[in-house]
């Protein structure tokens, strides 16, 4: 029996690179109703959600989902995320249908060879950084340093935008214990987690094999965030604490409202600037190559990427 909707064609992947970036959802129904991909709030209300359009769906608390939701989500290459208040917490997540074989064995060799994995490590350094790492340094090591400059990173800004700034402490388990601007922060990376997360699993790759961040369920979804992290969502939540500790209430001439709020507003229009979505993919590639490994030939029977890239234009000196 088949699984597509009645008087529905399957849908058909758009690319990763032409998509919005992130929603957050709470408090509603997602659902299927006439053909349309819809989250209805307490009141009935319907509001129409564009799934295929969308890299991610990050469901928070007093979000219910129905199986036709699901199915509609996974045919279009949306990742649906279920996560805690602001999304600081990862419950479950789904699975595009990008998981192959001959992937995830490339990225577990590079993880599992030592050399291989420091030069992938370097490779991180040097694009997070823009110079190479110090020589002979082990990954622990190379770790060390980067926390050390992170930390820097985290206090310049805050002087940068005039925020008060005690470092970055939160509790998981506590949303409301951390000040705001450890919460704006939470909320910030936490968004580009979510389209990290869909990028890494539409490539076909493994978010818990991570190469700097081992041992958790999204290793490899930090190590690749961590490279787009300064330049796009860690400004904008400065940006809005500033705003608030100063009594502007205001950017650009837009009023503030909730911070947690404006912040995840203000990095989906980062996402949109800094082209983040069409980078992501390129630059997983570009660090696993880094690690010298072979990549596997794909089996005749192996399924193609979740979300391939659209076939060029023109001829192989146009560029479409």
């Amino acid at each position: 029996m088949s699984d597509q909707a009645p008087g529905l064609p399957p849908p058909r992947p758009i690319p990763i690179r032409e998509r919005s970036s992130i929603l957050f959802l709470e408090r509603g129904q997602l659902d299927v109703i006439d053909g349309s991909f819809v989250v209805v709030d307490q009141r009935g209300i319907r509001t129409v959600i564009p799934v295929g359009g969308i890299t991610c769906l990050m469901l928070e608390p007093g979000t219910r989902v129905s199986h036709a939701a699901v199915c509609l989500a996974a045919r279009a290459g949306t990742l649906l995320i279920w996560v805690g208040e602001a999304g600081v917490r990862l419950y479950a997540a789904g699975q595009p249908g990008g998981a192959r074989s001959d992937r995830l064995l490339y990225q577990a060799r590079l993880a599992l060879d030592d050399e291989a994995r420091l030069r992938v490590v370097r490779r991180m350094y040097s694009i997070r950084f823009q110079e190479e790492p110090p020589q002979r340094r082990s990954v622990d090591q190379l770790r060390g340093i980067e926390g050390v400059r992170v930390r820097e990173l985290y206090k310049l800004m805050a002087q940068r935008h005039g925020v008060s700034w005690a470092g970055r402490r939160y509790d998981p388990q506590n949303w409301g214990g951390a000040d705001l601007v450890n919460r704006c922060l939470s909320a910030a990376t936490a968004a580009l987690y979510g389209i990290s997360e869909a990028a890494i699993l539409a490539a076909g790759y493994a978010p818990a094999i991570g190469f700097l961040h081992s041992g958790k369920p999204q290793s490899f979804v930090y190590d690749i965030a961590d490279l787009f992290k300064f330049e796009t969502v860690v400004p904008e939540a400065f940006k809005v604490v500033a705003a608030v500790q100063s009594g502007r209430g205001q950017i650009d001439g837009m009023a503030i409202g909730e911070p947690v709020g404006a912040v995840r507003r203000r990095c989906r229009d980062a996402f949109r600037r800094t082209n983040v979505l069409a980078r992501i993919i390129p630059a997983i590639e570009d660090v696993l190559a880094a690690g010298g490994l072979a990549v596997p030939e794909a089996p005749e029977e192996a399924m193609p990427v979740a979300i391939p890239p659209p076939e060029p234009t023109g001829d192989a000196g146009h560029r479409g």
